[in-house]
């Protein structure tokens, strides 16, 4: 009487289907996190790259306190700190002066953009620049702005684009001249319009109209009596200082809060912003 088995041993084709089930399942469960969208991950991070002029920079407040952290940085930060998402690397490319039509014509978005690898989201915000040295803005900027995703879909086709609003920089008629054209990119684009205007201005309601920008002012204006005094905050030839430090002295001089870029309070306000949006989507 032949003897039986004493283990219930599948058949080796049973065997095969379940170690390729099991493999499958290995294998979406590795590339998903938590039943979230795969995202073309480079080095394990998300990449996101950031593209604008010096509101997106931060050329100043690089200068003032080099160990930041800045813009980049405190997105990763801030995202880190929710715990529950992936690892994200934030790549600040904008440069001060910067508009798209010379980001294109110089060759800078090649040297800059085209190439890196991973890329997953890319923030674009200009207009600024574009409305003060672009001829025909009007027409002109929408068009450079075209060109600009269609080269960014070209590179990163994997890369989820995303135009931004400006910050309030301008009045808020000149803000909304060239928010207007950017929600029409948006549009005709079908890309989704990442509005950071409201959120800015509000900040700026709530802290303060002169709260989220440094202060930049010709050494050449300060009273003659105070020249020495200033020297420590002197770069070039303009004294430059981060926040509120000296508006008790020289707030009362004509365009002493002319400058509008941000100061690191600013961008933290950009930052926290970049970050929601972000981890609305990293989250879906």
């Amino acid at each position: 009487m032949p003897l039986r088995p004493l283990l219930n041993v599948p058949s080796p084709s049973r065997i095969s289907a379940a170690v390729r089930s099991f493999l499958l399942i290995a294998v979406f469960a590795s590339l998903s996190w938590v039943g979230r969208p795969v995202h073309a991950e480079h080095d394990g991070k998300i990449q996101v790259l950031l593209l604008g002029d010096s509101t997106t920079e931060g050329s100043i407040p690089r200068v003032l306190k080099p160990a930041g952290p800045h813009l980049e940085q405190v997105i990763e930060q801030l995202l880190a700190a929710e715990g529950n998402l992936p690892p994200v690397h934030v790549i600040n490319v904008a440069l001060s002066g910067e508009y798209i039509h010379r980001l294109l014509d110089t060759g800078r978005y090649d040297q800059v953009a085209a190439k890196l690898p991973g890329i997953d989201y890319v923030f674009i915000r200009y207009g600024l620049n574009d409305r003060g040295r672009r001829e025909e803005f009007a027409t002109n900027f929408p068009a450079d702005f075209h060109k600009l995703i269609a080269r960014l879909r070209q590179d990163h086709p994997q890369a989820k684009i995303i135009p931004m609003t400006v910050i309030p920089y301008f009045d808020e008629a000149a803000s909304n001249e060239v928010n207007s054209l950017v929600r029409q990119v948006a549009d005709k684009e079908q890309l989704p319009l990442f509005d950071i205007y409201p959120a800015y201005a509000q900040a700026l309601a709530e802290q303060g109209p002169n709260s989220l920008n440094y202060r930049r002012y010709p050494v050449d204006k300060v009273p003659e009596k105070y020249r020495e005094f200033v020297k420590p905050y002197v770069s070039g030839e303009r004294v430059v200082v981060m926040d509120n430090e000296l508006d008790g002295l020289f707030g009362h001089l004509p365009g002493w809060y002319g400058d509008r870029h941000p100061n690191l309070a600013g961008y933290n306000v950009i930052a926290r912003e970049t970050a929601k949006y972000l981890a609305a989507e990293l989250g879906k």
